[in-house]
This record gives C-alpha cells, structure tokens and sequence, in this order.
C-alpha cells in the first residue's frame, strides 16, 4: 500500500464517517461515502507519499466524491440569492432567535442541508473540522480570496437558512415527522416495505405537511414511468457478469466463492 499503513487507515474511519455524515446528513450515504472513499484510496495509495496527513488526504477523496454527488443533484439552494438579501440594507435577522436555533443539533443540521454543497463543505472543513482557509483553498483548488469568499457566503447562508427555521416550523407544526425523515421512507413506502407503524407515520406526514405530496406524486409518476421502460429479455451477458465479478473480487481482497453467472 505505498507508504500508508493499513492501521493507520482503519484509525481514520471514525473521522471520516463523521466528516461525511456532516456533508450528507444522511447516514447511509455518508457510510456509502466512508466506503468509496477507502476503496478510491486503496486504489491510488501509490499516490500517497506521506507529505500530507493521511486524514487530510482521505477528506480531499471524500469531498471530491461527495462534490460529484452533489453535481448530480437537483435540490442545491442558489446562495446568490442569500448574498442578495445581505446586500440589502433593510435585511436583517434576530440574533437571539438564530443563536437559540444554532444550538440545536436538528436545527443546524437542517440548515446546513439547505446550503449548496460547496458552500456547506467549507464551512464544515473551517469551522468544524478546524481547516484553514488556506488548507481549503488547496483542497478546492481555488485561490485564497475565493476560498474566503465561499466561506463568506457559506456562514451567510446559514444564518440566513437558520433565520428561516420559524416560518419552517410554523408551516409543519402538528405534522408528524420532519420531512427529512418522511422523504428517506417514501421509497420503500412505495414498494410496500415499511412498517405498518412507520408507514402509518408516513402517511400522516403527507396528509398534513405542505411540501411533501408534490414530490411524492412525482416519485409515483417517475416510478410509473419508469416501469414502462422495463425488457423483460434482458438478461445479462456471461462474459459481462464474468468480468464484473473479477472486477469486484480484485478491489476486494479475500477468498469469495465462484459466480453463479
């Protein structure tokens, strides 16, 4: 593995999980996360020289990853927005009011939910994992006044997405559920694999809340849509099967029994 240690990696799991699980918010996907970044460091650990430390090399990996991620993604808030209203001179918040939510772990993981992912990884790298600005603009490949720059805006946007947090709750107040929670059920609730207590709770939540019906008549929608795209003589291929069955093997090391395929 070059010239990184085998323990060594397994003692930055922790820190990694945790760094990932404050980008995402979402547990499995952070371990999703914790995991490709392992693999991807595995693979390219002839590229780890030891002039950097392993745990800040590992984060570069996993914030690349969770960046691409976060490409893909439909729901990123524009935070041009928010510096807008800054700019404005009648804005302004209650400082007593956001402090009271910041202190609030569910609050704050809301709010930083809401920031778009650049944004919300620099603040999480300085603010929470203690990185300098420096250190970010090097991970980020950025100059320093754009680094500083993102975390400008980034605090910006989380005091305002915090700011917010009332009118949020005032909309959802009496809804069971937070809508986090609701929408990471609404897949399986679909397919029939909840719960009964869970589903019941789910259903409640679309009953009441808002925001949540549209997306989940668009999740049934896509879901039928979908299905109309289903060939039933598809079957895959020996020779690919073959192929990303070694594929899998090589990455991971260990004896593994012979492919069905």
């Amino acid at each position: 593995m070059g010239t990184m240690n085998p323990n060594d990696l397994v003692d930055e799991i922790p820190g990694l999980y945790r760094f990932a699980r404050a980008l995402v918010r979402d547990e499995h996907l952070a371990a999703d996360l914790t995991q490709d970044t392992l693999a991807r460091a595995i693979e390219r650990s002839e590229q780890y020289r030891g002039d950097a430390p392993l745990g800040a090399w590992l984060k570069r990996i996993l914030r690349n990853l969770a960046t691409d991620r976060a490409r893909r993604s439909a729901r990123e808030v524009i935070v041009d927005d928010v510096e807008a209203k800054w700019h404005d001179d009648d804005y302004t918040v209650d400082p007593a009011e956001v402090t009271e939510r910041a202190a609030t772990r569910e609050e704050m993981e809301d709010a930083l939910a809401r920031l778009p992912f650049i944004y919300r990884s620099t603040v999480v790298l300085h603010d929470v994992e203690g990185w300098t600005v420096q250190q970010i603009a090097d991970l980020e490949d950025l100059g320093l006044p754009a680094a500083k720059q993102r975390l400008r805006r980034g605090r910006m946007a989380l005091v305002s997405a915090l700011a917010t947090g009332a009118e949020r709750r005032l909309a959802l107040q009496g809804v069971p559920m937070r809508c986090w929670d609701a929408r990471q059920h609404v897949s399986d609730y679909l397919d029939g694999t909840l719960d009964a207590t869970t589903a019941r709770t789910v259903e409640s939540h679309l009953e009441q809340c808002p925001t949540c019906p549209p997306l989940y008549a668009a999740l049934v929608g896509v879901h039928e849509a979908v299905g109309v795209l289903r060939d039933g003589d598809a079957v895959i291929s020996p020779a690919v099967a073959e192929r990303l069955v070694a594929q899998v093997n090589a990455a991971l090391p260990g004896e593994r029994p012979p492919s069905d395929h």
